[in-house]
């Protein structure tokens, strides 16, 4: 007889999980600090964690945190959930709230795709992809956060008419995101002109990462609201 096969969960579209050994300061951050902003394993209502929020914003691949940190900082009426996988990266998000004081801010220490599927219908106000790993071998494409079933759950998640930023230095993720989002049919482009994707949008806040300028291009902005 043979048995059946399970399916598999996607493929991961992050790579390396941890690189140098994380400082001590920082470290000590994961038994302090981490299991009072931990968010649940299971669904949860984000309103629930924080009933005072105006709004529910998630991050997904915040990187070492200076976005998420600067953006909690600027609206502190706003709950903003993270999402990271990369352990030297969540450590540097602590460090960031900690040294802010900052108490809306709550974080998922893995696979953002799992946040998104613990959260209810229409609970987000929006959501944040800003340079994920760009797969840019050809053969490792189906790697890309960006796909169908991703823009399925993030079409579920985000209110009507929340929004969606994808900000990425790699041309051809760029086009790739962008066709893939039109042919969806569950968002619109807000974009009028070229400025409106050439110039970061007056409400960014500007990473480390972006600063290396490690792709292939100036930052593509691609703003788009759920239909």
């Amino acid at each position: 007889m043979t048995t059946p096969q399970q399916p598999h969960g996607p493929l991961r579209s992050f790579g390396r999980i941890k690189a140098r050994p994380i400082k001590a300061r920082q470290a000590a951050l994961f038994d302090s600090l981490l299991p009072s902003i931990n968010l649940p394993q299971a669904p949860f209502d984000p309103l629930a964690v924080m009933p005072e929020a105006k709004a529910v914003w998630v991050e997904i691949g915040f990187g070492g945190g200076e976005h998420m940190a600067g953006q909690a900082a600027s609206h502190p009426d706003t709950l903003i959930l993270g999402a990271e996988p990369f352990q030297n990266g969540v450590a540097s998000a602590l460090r960031h709230v900690e040294a802010a004081s900052l108490t809306n801010v709550r974080l998922h220490p893995g696979d953002g795709r799992d946040l998104l599927a613990l959260l209810p219908d229409e609970s987000l106000d929006r959501l944040f992809v800003l340079f994920p790993d760009p797969w840019q071998k050809a053969r490792h494409h189906k790697r890309r956060l960006v796909n169908a079933d991703f823009l399925a759950e993030a079409h579920r998640v985000l209110k009507p008419g929340g929004g969606f930023r994808f900000a990425t230095d790699w041309s051809d993720y760029a086009d790739w995101t962008l066709e893939r989002v039109l042919v969806s049919g569950l968002f619109a482009w807000t974009a009028t002109e070229a400025d409106n994707w050439r110039v970061p949008p007056s409400d960014h806040l500007t990473t480390r990462y972006e600063e290396k300028k490690l792709g292939d291009i100036a930052p593509v902005w691609l703003d788009f609201v759920r239909t």
